[in-house]
């Protein structure tokens, strides 16, 4: 089982840019697609974004396309999401996951702790 530890978060203004980690354990990393996720009206997570276990194809929600890259780098066990252009309804926690890319849904149900994203306006 893949262990995950978000950082990176913090309070920016709006039109900043941050950039989250996502530190795996377990042999098993890159054998998996990995998304990040964040809460949303009406349902305990969206996904945002996706990446396919060797970084070759990725998915994201309409509300960041252009604006947010995903990444990983295998040998490093991470996950990145570079969120430039970041808007006050970007504000959430947000979490990185084991995933699908098409359709973006989580793999499994067990959650990190989160790291907490502010845009003010």
């Amino acid at each position: 089982q893949v262990q995950l530890v978000e950082s990176g978060g913090g309070l920016v203004q709006a039109g900043g840019s941050l950039r989250l980690s996502c530190a795996a354990s377990g042999r098993a990393f890159s054998s998996y697609p990995m998304g990040w996720f964040r809460p949303a009206p009406g349902k305990e997570r969206e996904a945002v974004a996706a990446i396919s276990w060797n970084g070759v194809l990725t998915s994201y929600a309409d509300s960041v396309k252009g604006r947010f890259t995903i990444s990983r780098d295998n040998a490093k066990n991470m996950v990145y999401l570079q969120m430039n252009s970041l808007k006050p309804e970007d504000t959430a926690v947000y979490y990185c996951n084991t995933a699908t890319i098409a359709p973006m849904s989580p793999l499994n149900n067990y959650w990190g702790q989160g790291t907490q994203v502010t845009v003010s306006s």
